[in-house]
């Protein structure tokens, strides 16, 4: 009889198991990701410009294709960042722009948008987050998770007695946005990342930010392998997990 016992008990526990894989696997993609692209002189001309557009279109391809585990967009909006004056609005590209794309293809998309011909003379990152934030009331976004990506120096344009003003940076409109939002700027300086994490007032918007020297290393021969196929290249995943979409705790300025 103990014996009729455990094998319903094993028979229960194995139906709870596979009931849960297959929930986990239908389940719908909530993030909604952002990717704003600093086109501003001071990034477009500098040594990193380049690097970051190559980095961009293998991680929006992993992404979108969930490889590694990576998350899943629901949406996905690319846009630069700032413009030719201040509060500017510019258009964000949707996720069918790069969906069902190979990551050359979704290269070759990224240069057309963002020529290097083309420089913004003001980087507005109010602007961008005000867009962001309006983008996500009228999808209705509100409360899922948010992950803002900013390929940029993270140098802002307005300055407070001579110096680069960190506080003028204004991401209030981001706060009320879900429980979660991120903001992830990349390809910026020690110096500069730790101004955005120490200046810029927040209540619940986490920032992560990771160096250029850093962020560089992605095409190193040990981290994304020669001659293995992109899918399979779960080292270069773990990469991205632990320098880009790190989870960052949430951390209250004023």
């Amino acid at each position: 009889m103990s014996k009729i016992k455990s094998l319903y008990v094993l028979l229960f526990s194995l139906t709870i198991l596979f009931t849960s894989c297959d929930f986990k696997s239908n389940a719908k993609p909530r993030l909604s990701l952002f990717v704003g692209v600093d086109i501003s002189g001071s990034f477009l001309k500098s040594k990193y410009f380049d690097d970051s557009i190559d980095f961009l279109a293998h991680y929006l391809y992993a992404h979108l294709n969930g490889l590694g585990g990576l998350d899943v967009p629901s949406v996905l909006f690319v846009s630069s960042i700032g413009g030719a004056k201040a509060n500017e609005p510019k258009t964000f590209f949707p996720i069918q722009t790069f969906k069902n794309k190979s990551i050359k293809e979704i290269k070759k998309k990224l240069r057309e948008i963002f020529p290097k011909k083309v420089s913004n003379p003001f980087t507005d990152y109010n602007a961008f987050f005000k867009q962001v934030a309006l983008t996500v009331r009228n999808k209705n976004l509100v409360l899922r998770p948010i992950s803002i990506v900013m390929l940029s120096d993270g140098m802002p344009d307005v300055k407070g007695k001579g110096k680069t003003d960190f506080s003028s940076i204004i991401v209030k409109p981001l706060e009320r946005l879900s429980r979660n939002v991120t903001i992830r700027l990349l390809y910026t300086s020690a110096v500069v990342g730790k101004n955005w994490q120490t200046k810029v007032k927040r209540r619940k918007v986490k920032i992560w930010t990771q160096d250029a020297e850093v962020l560089v290393s992605w095409k190193d021969p040990a981290i994304l392998i020669p001659e293995k196929p992109f899918e399979k290249q779960n080292y270069f995943f773990d990469w991205i997990k632990d320098n880009v979409d790190f989870g960052v705790r949430s951390r209250r300025v004023d």
